[in-house]
């Protein structure tokens, strides 16, 4: 957490530059480092999408050769949406922090707190989804009490970051009235926010409903509008920028 914190300060950034890559694999691995180089001076962090090069025959040396090129300073976040249990779910961080080498990765939770706590290493962080981009009749469902799934999950997010302090959320940017639910069940979290840009939402909403007043607490993700970008820098700059000016006036 400490690196992200010192990166969002040093930087002014809260912009996640999420790695999606599309094309050959000579493609790819020409540009993979291009687009990190020309990027990185507004990224408060790089997010590489597992599904995205394990469709590859050399995917985990790409992954690598990603955390490599990184400059040091900027974390790491693996998308994998790791789900399992036990002695899987501990494999899976063995392959993300000691093989691949990054800093955070996503997991899913809906196997309760033991599918996160394996991940929950000290000095690593755990972006669990809560609330993702897409309309999911699971998370929207109501459980007896009136509460919405994702909300109930929230709070087991909540407790399990009280005991660890290295456990934060995944809240889609599409549906801004929940995040900012989310926002109040878990009021110091730090969220992963996906949906900027190619999925529509809504980044003022985004900003008002869940910044902390300090400036910080979100990461605002954009994948495909950055790779896809004829100049990925000016796209990434762009965003930057109007992140910020939500900032200023949010907090």
């Amino acid at each position: 957490m400490q690196k992200l914190l010192t990166r969002v300060a040093q930087a002014n950034t809260l912009l996640c530059v999420g790695l999606d890559p599309t094309g050959s694999d000579e493609d790819v691995t020409r540009r993979l480092p291009q687009v990190i180089a020309e990027t990185a001076p507004y990224a408060a962090a790089f997010k590489p999408n597992l599904a995205f090069f394990l469709s590859r025959g050399n995917g985990t040396q790409l992954l690598r050769q990603v955390v490599a090129a990184v400059p040091d300073g900027i974390p790491v976040i693996l998308d994998g949406k790791f789900g399992d249990i036990a002695n899987t779910a501990m494999h899976y961080a063995q392959f993300a922090y000691d093989v691949v080498g990054v800093d955070a990765v996503t997991v899913n939770p809906y196997m309760g707190a033991d599918a996160v706590v394996p991940f929950a290493r000290p000095g690593k962080f755990v972006f669990a989804l809560a609330k993702t981009s897409n309309h999911s009749p699971i998370q929207e469902a109501e459980l007896a009490s009136g509460e919405p799934v994702s909300e109930f999950t929230a709070k087991l997010l909540a407790d399990l970051d009280a005991t660890h302090g290295n456990i934060g959320l995944v809240a889609g940017a599409t549906d801004a009235a929940a995040l900012s639910r989310l926002r109040q069940l878990c009021p110091t979290q730090w969220f992963l926010v996906p949906g900027i840009g190619a999925q529509g939402g809504d980044l003022a909403a985004v900003m008002k409903a869940g910044l902390l007043a300090d400036g910080g607490g979100l990461l605002i993700n954009a994948s495909r509008s950055i790779w896809q970008a004829e100049d990925s820098a000016a796209a990434a700059r762009e965003l930057m920028n109007e992140i910020n000016e939500y900032r200023s006036v949010t907090a």
